[in-house]
């Protein structure tokens, strides 16, 4: 048994060998390799320009939202929640302080956990 595992073992590494050598000896123009450079820098430029955004939206983002003034979409892309809670919490303005988004049953105590340090009230 541990011989024929040994064997099998022998012959997967063999059957890769083989076939990396067999890659490494196809033979590729200049012109396919200044394309090949050209498709794989643009696409990292795709990327880089993503990822920059990404940070850009990030640091810019405002890290807390007054639910007696905030919009519809301020409150459902500050707080994550969607555009449905965000009309409830607005149905049921003025609040006094934040507690009141449960008190008044614009949010569940679970939802309120999760959005809690994100709200405040500007008096």
């Amino acid at each position: 048994m541990r011989w024929i595992a040994i064997s099998l073992s022998l012959t997967l590494v063999s059957l890769i060998f083989l076939s990396g050598c067999n890659a490494c000896t196809q033979q590729h123009s200049p012109e396919q390799i200044r394309q090949a450079t050209a498709n794989a820098t643009a696409k990292i430029k795709q990327d880089t320009v993503a990822v920059a955004k990404g940070l850009k939206d990030g640091m810019t983002k405002p890290k807390s939202v007054d639910i007696n003034t905030a919009s519809r979409g301020d409150l459902a892309t500050t707080l994550g929640i969607t555009d449905a809670q965000a009309d409830r919490i607005i149905a049921r303005r003025p609040y006094d302080n934040t507690d009141q988004l449960v008190t008044k049953r614009a949010m569940s105590n679970g939802e309120y956990d999760h959005v809690k340090d994100k709200v405040t009230i500007k008096k």
